[in-house]
């Protein structure tokens, strides 16, 4: 008869190892994590708690959930770029650790459950893109918790008569969405999934769940198109699908070499054969039962519509995929089940888990050090002080989004975001969607229009815009560049 004791191991070994890697993953985000990109996406948080809205008041090319979850945490904890690391770092943990309890409670081998759920989860929060780009203030980290939430709420929705968890699932694939478009492929995947495989009460309440749970996060999104329904029209649907790449020429050939770069990455690699090798093992050997099978088989749905909706995205990055990870993990699991008993013992699963452990953490730890020299915040913020240093707090700044964030500065209208300055519309359509073309900003700088300038353009850039002509005094500060005192 099993004790209490022999109850609490597992319970205690998955906390533990979890909080040391959440722990680890806060770390991270409140210290090295940092992208460019992430510069508008924090500003326009901080917009939003100042009572500006995206799309109305300002240029913003996103949908708006996660900029408004950033407001809100800054609202309750201060405005800085550590309060929405900490949240998405928590949230990407949080992904993790559903990822885990899935296998752990639903993996047909009793004897893999627990070390299964180890490295499913460890596959998640030891992911080099999980830790770089899951800590900060862009959609990757909420995102990844919705889909994986979504997922096991899908599960469970098939056998449930009651409608409730298919509608957390379309809530779930909704607040992914609503946050970042580039996780939109899921939700119709999920939803055919579910109504396919439905095994108890009915299907049209389910599917009214699911598509009811599925519209809520966007009605932001609805109250905004009331207001500027041009506006909206532009920055969530005309700006992603017809603009992105415009001032990309070879965005084709990027997608292709991004599509191929987990050749060259081997913990990629290997997670994505062990993945492939689990659903052929599923498929072919397994003999479970078909309802679990068709658990596993989702995963590679979702993460293969994923991967093909993401690849077309132009131009796409490999963190893009990051929202895929959490299922390539669960098939994953049943690839090492898979090797470790064939190859060695099916009752020994601890050695095998402790080996593919190993090699996530060392590709980890390299590609980290790798990226150590990386501009990070602490950088922008050495930036941030020497401009505030120079300018008075009336002045006009030209600046990079992240300092006019750091600054506590109001950027002019069409400074919110960098890559708006590509559009040559006609002027009412540039003051209405707040654009300002990269040709008109040059004019206003050589005019003299901004009392203060800062940029973290090389030096032939910085010389070639000749930014010294118009102002007789500069610095370094960080790895930028900050400009004042007017010729």
């Amino acid at each position: 008869m099993e004790s209490a004791s022999d109850r609490r191991s597992p319970a205690v070994l998955l906390v533990s190892v979890f909080a040391l890697l959440t722990a680890g993953l806060v770390a991270y985000a409140e210290t090295q994590a940092f992208a460019w990109d992430e510069g508008f996406h924090i500003l326009a948080a901080q917009l939003i708690k100042h009572g500006k809205r995206p799309y109305i008041d300002f240029v913003f090319s996103q949908t708006p959930l996660n900029a408004y979850w950033n407001a809100g945490w800054m609202a309750v904890f201060g405005e800085s770029w550590r309060v929405p690391h900490a949240m998405a770092a928590l949230c990407s943990a949080g992904a993790a650790i559903l990822t885990a309890g899935f296998v752990f409670s639903r993996f047909p081998v009793a004897g893999w459950r627990l070390p299964g759920a180890l490295i499913a989860g460890l596959s998640v929060g030891l992911n080099v893109v999980v830790v770089r780009f899951g800590g900060i203030a862009q959609a990757y980290g909420l995102g990844t918790l919705a889909l994986t939430a979504a997922y096991c709420f899908g599960v469970r929705a098939v056998e449930r008569r009651s409608a409730v968890s298919a509608g957390l699932a379309g809530l779930g694939c909704g607040i992914a969405a609503a946050s970042s478009l580039l996780s939109a492929a899921a939700s119709p995947v999920l939803l055919i999934w579910i109504l396919v495989y439905h095994r108890a009460g009915l299907r049209w309440p389910k599917f009214a769940a699911f598509v009811l749970g599925h519209v809520v996060p966007f009605l932001p999104v609805l109250w905004l198109f009331i207001q500027g329904p041009r506006q909206v029209w532009f920055c969530v649907v005309q700006y992603n699908a017809l603009y992105r790449e415009s001032d990309w020429p070879g965005a084709l050939r990027h997608n292709l070499e991004i599509f191929t770069i987990w050749i060259d990455c081997g913990p990629a690699l290997l997670l994505l054969l062990l993945a492939a090798g689990g659903l052929l093992f599923i498929y072919f050997r397994s003999g479970w039962e078909p309802q679990r099978k068709a658990e596993f088989y989702l995963c590679a749905w979702l993460s293969g519509a994923l991967g093909v909706y993401i690849s077309m995205v132009r131009p796409t990055f490999s963190r893009y995929y990051i929202f895929a990870i959490p299922f390539i993990a669960i098939l994953a699991v049943a690839g090492l089940y898979a090797a470790g008993s064939s190859l060695y013992k099916a009752d020994r699963p601890w050695l095998p888990v402790q080996v593919l452990a190993l090699l996530l953490s060392f590709g980890l730890a390299k590609s980290l050090y790798e990226e150590r020299d990386n501009m990070v915040w602490g950088d922008l913020e050495k930036t941030a002080r020497k401009v505030n240093e120079v300018s008075r707090p009336r002045q006009r700044l030209y600046a990079d989004e992240a300092i006019y964030f750091l600054t506590r500065r109001e950027p002019p209208s069409g400074m919110e975001m960098e890559n708006s300055h590509k559009f040559k519309f006609a002027a009412a359509e540039l003051k209405l969607l707040h654009l300002i073309p990269q040709a008109e900003l040059n004019r206003q700088v050589q005019a003299g229009a901004f009392d203060t300038l800062e940029t973290c353009a090389d030096e032939d850039d910085i010389k070639e815009r000749g930014y010294a002509k118009v102002y007789a005094t500069s610095a370094a500060a960080g790895e930028c560049t900050v400009f004042w005192n007017k010729r």
